[in-house]
């Protein structure tokens, strides 16, 4: 974070950047939330409660996961 006295009052904001750098940082993002959610859903998986973990995959259909005989597995 900076210092009240080094940010420029005239400075233009953010620097705006091309649809492809945008793509790519959603792409990022989306693949960054799979893996989170994966961690979650084993982690529910690992405590005994499938039921919650299929609720939460079936919530977000986006991860590609889904919850079989106990275990997380990528949806076909």
């Amino acid at each position: 974070m900076k210092k009240l006295s080094e940010i420029n009052a005239l400075e233009s904001g953010r620097k705006i950047i091309s649809n492809w750098e945008r793509s790519k940082l959603q792409k990022q993002q989306r693949e960054q939330e799979k893996v989170e959610g994966y961690q979650q859903l084993v982690e529910l998986c690992v405590l005994g409660e499938y039921e919650i973990a299929q609720n939460l995959a079936t919530r977000h259909l986006e991860w590609g996961y889904q919850i079989a005989n106990g275990q997380v597995v990528e949806q076909v």
